[in-house]
């Protein structure tokens, strides 16, 4: 290994990506270069989100340096674009220390504007402020119909209830430009030129279990008072971190307005799905190399693909 490289291990929420890091980074210091870890878990940013996200606690980060946890308040809106420079800075910051770089995370746009050559749309603030109240006053369906007849291509990969993507697709539109979309670019490139790429998988007869069991053991380890925390720090005020995964929920229950029965299931059919669109997003990446992280041998790995750099 020459030049420090840009590792990247993703996959869908569950499959072992925060192991298999560690185990990664400890591979690479034996082969005579540290490697520092960043973040790319979008609701990791967040500080105090840590049952429902699966935030590892400091004290079992074996000493590895992690970059971009915590990084925001619940009332910060998270975007790509931001995200993209900050994790591109810390990056550059990492090789220039001489070390690798490990994004880490199962955010699939966020990885993708980290990666590759990814260039975003211009942006129109009084065209979004004008998109924005038509989406207070009409809800995401209205918006949404409009952006399926005026790119469908678009739609078929935005949720139709994320409004704020929905407003943004609508604003790229209006500037004549085509809706990235959340998608790669035609001709990916990457942007660091020594980048290799690991994908974590499990069957989803597998997977299902254990991202069940894995819901119901964030709300027994505390999730609901981790919520009700976060409430006085404005959390039901934050366009990104209170819609999140687990989060939704857990303030519907303490609004009275799920049962903890009901709250628990819609995370987990909400967990399911999100996993299903990870893999489907992942499956993308040409070049990756997909593992068992609870097989994988961290050690062949750097060894293996390092040696490719």
């Amino acid at each position: 290994m020459t030049a420090p490289v840009l590792w990247a291990v993703v996959g869908a929420t569950g499959t072992g990506k925060t192991g298999l890091s560690l185990d990664l980074a400890e591979a690479v210091a034996a082969r005579g270069r540290r490697a520092e870890i960043v973040n790319a878990d979008a609701m990791q940013l967040y500080r105090g989100m840590d049952i429902g996200t699966a935030k590892l606690p400091e004290t079992e980060r074996r000493g590895i340096p992690h970059h971009l946890f915590d990084a925001l308040a619940v009332t910060d809106e998270a975007a790509v674009a931001w995200y993209q420079d900050a994790a591109r800075t810390a990056i550059r910051e990492i090789h220039g220390r001489g070390s690798d770089a490990i994004l880490v995370g199962g955010s699939g746009l966020y990885v993708s504007s980290v990666l590759w050559d990814f260039r975003f749309p211009p942006r129109d603030e009084k065209l979004r402020v004008e998109l924005e109240d038509e989406l207070e006053r009409h809800g995401s369906g209205v918006l949404f119909a409009r952006l399926r007849e005026a790119d469908p291509a678009a739609a078929e990969r935005i949720d139709p209830r994320n409004g704020r993507r929905v407003v943004r697709a609508l604003e790229v539109l209006a500037q004549g430009d085509q809706t990235h979309g959340g998608a790669l670019p035609e001709a990916p490139e990457f942007w660091h030129p020594a980048t290799r790429i690991v994908a974590t998988a499990v069957d989803r007869e597998e997977l299902v279990p254990l991202l069940d069991a894995r819901v119901e053991r964030m709300w027994a380890d505390g999730l609901l008072d981790e919520v009700d925390a976060l409430r006085a720090e404005g959390l039901e005020r934050g366009a990104t971190a209170g819609r999140a995964i687990g989060y939704a929920q857990a303030l519907g229950h303490l609004r009275g307005e799920l049962t903890r029965d009901q709250a628990i299931a819609e995370t987990q059919a909400l967990t399911r799905r999100y996993a299903r669109r990870q893999v489907s997003w992942f499956r993308r990446y040409a070049g990756a190399l997909w593992v068992d992280a609870r097989t994988a041998d961290a050690g062949l790995l750097a060894s293996r693909v390092g040696e490719e750099s």
